[in-house]
């Protein structure tokens, strides 16, 4: 039996005091630079415990609890419901076409060099946050990433 993605989400907008934001490229869609992205692994997965996690597989960056940056991890208690692009449904179940993302935002000191999943992401690149935002693919994501000077520590 195939185990579809639970349409739950999440989005970590990683940056620093500066405002710069981490992008990484995915692998599976080279042209698409996005900030930190990932499902729950199951229904009963916390949300922020999901984000870290997202967090560590993807760039090496840890903020699981108990680490020094797990104070800076931070639900913004904002959350988008979207479409999910057609070339990725197949991974959820059936009749399943939208998403529910949770945002949250990671201060690093500085300009941390990433450890990607290469499975998953092929590049990064730290921009300023308007810069940042006009390089993402995903509407929801460059809108997340504007808010940035609302939600920095």
């Amino acid at each position: 039996m195939k185990d579809f993605k639970i349409p739950e989400s999440i989005l970590v907008v990683i940056h620093t005091p500066a405002l710069d934001v981490l992008l990484i490229r995915r692998a599976d869609a080279a042209e698409f630079w996005q900030s930190v992205t990932g499902s729950k692994d199951h229904l009963e997965e916390d949300l922020a415990y999901t984000a870290a996690r997202e967090v560590g597989e993807e760039t090496g960056i840890d903020c699981m609890p108990g680490s020094p940056l797990a104070a800076t991890l931070r639900d913004w208690q904002l959350q988008n419901v979207y479409d999910i692009y057609p070339q990725w449904r197949a991974r959820y179940g059936p009749g399943v076409t939208r998403n529910t993302e949770h945002l949250f935002g990671l201060s690093v000191p500085e300009r941390i060099v990433p450890v990607l999943a290469p499975r998953e992401h092929i590049d990064w690149k730290w921009l300023p946050f308007r810069d940042a935002a006009d390089a993402c693919f995903s509407p929801s994501n460059a809108e997340a990433i504007l808010l940035l000077p609302q939600f920095a520590p």
